[in-house]
């Protein structure tokens, strides 16, 4: 019985990876804010590693002049897809929604997205790779789902077209 309970558990740990693992000692040099400063906005976000060692994604959207959204992004290394199916992210919202992106390749000009409601507790969100669907300023495109071999950048990214101060703990994401 501890035969099979180990080759279970050997097996579960081979599918899965780990992207991002933010701990006390995490670089997050390579993670990159970008606001709708960028087309003329005044949004504000910030992403620094608290004391505890989560990442924490904060600031405040604001409609002015168009604006609207605040994101934070990683480039990877290709992330092979292979057998896995989904990815789970570990974190702590403030009860907004957000949505996690991720580009195929990191200069395509479109992301695939997946919105996730927050509780203001810690809890794990699951997002299915073939639900996450292609999308370009906020317009849905005419165009498959995620169904690519691989991915090279990650994004959270708030735009609730209200005004509001927002604030998103990260701890782990996960390829499963």
């Amino acid at each position: 019985m501890n035969y099979i309970i180990y080759m279970i558990t050997l097996f579960s740990s081979l599918q899965s990876q780990t992207i991002f693992d933010f701990n006390k000692k995490s670089d997050i040099q390579n993670w990159t804010v970008v606001d709708d400063v960028v087309m003329g906005g005044e949004s504000s976000g910030t992403f620094i590693l608290s004391a505890d060692g989560f990442g924490v994604f904060k600031g405040s959207i604001s409609l002015e002049n168009n604006g609207g959204f605040s994101s934070v992004r990683h480039r990877l290394d290709k992330v092979l897809v292979k057998e896995n199916i989904k990815i789970v992210i570990k974190l702590k919202g403030d009860g907004k929604t957000y949505q996690f992106r991720i580009k195929s390749n990191a200069g395509d000009y479109y992301s695939y997205i997946a919105p996730f409601k927050t509780s203001g507790e810690w809890q794990e969100i699951e997002i299915l790779l073939k639900d996450m669907y292609p999308s370009f300023r906020g317009r849905k495109l005419d165009q498959p789902n995620f169904s690519k071999a691989y991915f090279e950048e990650i994004t959270f990214l708030i735009g609730n077209k209200k005004k509001e101060q927002f604030k998103l703990l990260i701890d782990e994401i996960t390829l499963k």
